[in-house]
This record gives C-alpha cells, sequence and structure tokens, in this order.
C-alpha cells in the first residue's frame, strides 16, 4: 500500500510510513513495527521506519453524558455509575496517513518527498 502511495513519483526509497491503529482492531503496534522491520530488511526500503499512532476507544455514558474509563483491555457494558448502556467510540482506525520517501537520484528528483494518504 505504501509502495502504492508513491509509484507515481518514481522510483525511490521509502524513508517512513505513518499509520492510525486503533484500539479495537486488535493490531499490537510492536507487532506491527517487528513486522515492518522484517518485511524490509534486505530489501530497496531496508531501514525505513515505521511510525504507529495509537487510537483508543472510549466508553460514553449518554445518561450521565460522561466518557468512562476503564483498565486496559476490559469493557463495561453497563455505567458503574447509573447503570445505562455505555456507548463504545472510536478505537476502530487502521489508515495510512503519510509516505516520507526518497527519489532515486538518477531520476533526478530533489530531496525527500511526503505524500499524505
Amino acid at each position: 500500500m505504501s509502495r502504492d502511495a508513491v509509484a507515481s513519483h518514481g522510483p525511490g526509497r521509502l524513508e517512513s510510513v505513518r499509520v492510525a491503529v486503533g484500539e479495537l482492531t486488535a493490531i499490537e503496534p510492536e507487532l506491527l513495527a517487528f513486522a515492518w522491520q522484517a518485511l524490509t530488511e534486505g530489501g530497496p526500503d531496508a531501514g525505513s521506519a515505521l511510525e504507529v499512532e495509537w487510537h483508543g476507544a472510549r466508553q460514553h455514558c449518554p445518561s450521565c453524558n460522561a466518557d468512562k474509563p476503564r483498565t486496559p483491555s476490559s469493557w463495561l457494558r453497563l455505567c458503574p455509575d447509573c447503570g445505562g448502556v455505555l456507548i463504545v467510540s472510536g478505537g476502530d482506525e487502521l489508515d495510512l496517513l503519510q509516505v516520507t520517501f526518497v527519489p532515486d537520484e538518477a531520476a533526478g528528483e530533489p530531496g525527500p518527498g511526503v505524500v499524505n494518504a
């Protein structure tokens, strides 16, 4: 996906890729970074950085009109204060946000390029 984002800019090397990952996607940022390193190692994009922007989910009680805290990886279905049904929002992001690349010198393009996805 990141290669596709810069394909129209000609040949080059990925410098960094920034992605948004939500808590509800069940993707662990550390494992994603490890997979990125393993995938790019030995190839033209070796040494490129993967930057993960973490987006947490929130629990909100419409009856109390307040966000309700929770411990990581635990979810309440009912408000501990009023017993109302809690609404979970956010945390479902999985997006490519930005790709920074260095064009090949042979292509004659100046400096790093940035593609916002």
